[in-house]
């Protein structure tokens, strides 16, 4: 079975874990060829259809179409610049990263816990996120969407909003057309590649359509309001009339699966996220070929 790589279109903090995972292709028998649209699967870095990677989507779009598979590498936020994300066909939840219903082991061998849900907080954080993503697939505008959500949030809470754009997409200053909304600009962390000051001091609820932010606020005990392909979605809520009165479920199987949607570069090399997704892979050539 032949699997097709882009080595050109990875971001720079995505070679050495976009290299594991080739190697671990390699170990398990797959033949690699190069930048070749004609193979039975692809593996990409990313779907964020921007800068170098924004050849990822003739890629992406090419592949799917004719109902290939591809998968798809990208950085994690359990352990940010340590643990990256590996999935098939999609990102987030709209990728299959194996088997659900896991059991804690391997939360409890990486230490993957979340702070005690939140129960106080003074404001409501809108974290943005790439518009040139798959992510945003299907999205209106971001100056739109931003609107309707600020609004949609005043009709049900009184609460000051901080708006924080993604640190590299930059969002409309619609906040002045309205009273009690204010920006919070994202400050890179000195000595980091890609990480930024993200806290949730003092919020009392997170929005967040997709991305990391609402994943990263569930973990942190803040109650998160997310679209349905958030990694956060089963532990979030979905609609700003409960925004006052958010639920605090039982996180304890999300956590326990989301420990298996991210992995070191050892594991990935070894072949750890491969070995979960080789039968699904393995089906999708067979269907696709035939």
């Amino acid at each position: 079975m032949r699997i097709s790589y882009w080595p050109e279109s990875v971001a720079q903090n995505g070679k050495i874990p976009y290299t594991a995972f080739l190697e671990s292709l390699q170990n398990q028998g797959y033949h690699l060829v190069k930048e070749n649209m004609a193979a039975d699967a692809a593996v990409i870095w990313s779907v964020l259809w921007h800068g170098k990677m924004s050849a990822n989507r003739q890629v992406w779009e090419n592949y799917r179409k004719s109902n290939r598979p591809v998968l798809v590498l990208e950085v994690g936020c359990i352990r940010r610049g340590t643990t990256w994300r590996v999935g098939l066909n999609g990102i987030n939840r709209s990728a299959y990263f194996g088997a659900a219903n896991m059991d804690n082991t391997r939360a409890n061998n990486i230490g993957l816990t979340a702070a005690p849900w939140r129960h106080s907080g003074d404001h409501v954080l809108i974290c943005t996120q790439h518009t040139h993503s798959q992510q945003w697939e299907n999205m209106p505008n971001l100056d739109q969407w931003l609107m309707q959500t600020i609004e949609t949030v005043q009709q049900h809470s009184k609460r000051d909003i901080i708006v924080r754009p993604h640190p590299r997409c930059r969002t409309p200053q619609v906040e002045q057309n309205y009273r009690n909304v204010f920006r919070q600009e994202p400050k890179h962390c000195a000595g980091t590649y890609d990480e930024f000051d993200l806290t949730f001091s003092n919020a009392h609820a997170v929005i967040n359509w997709s991305s990391n932010p609402g994943v990263q606020a569930v973990l942190n005990g803040v109650p998160a309001f997310v679209g349905p392909n958030s990694l956060a979605y089963a532990v979030a809520e979905h609609r700003f009339d409960c925004i006052e009165q958010p639920r605090f479920c039982d996180r304890t199987q999300w956590i326990n699966d989301l420990a298996w949607t991210e992995y070191t570069v050892e594991e990935i090399a070894e072949g750890m996220p491969l070995s979960r997704l080789r039968q699904t892979l393995n089906t999708n050539i067979i269907d696709a070929v035939v």
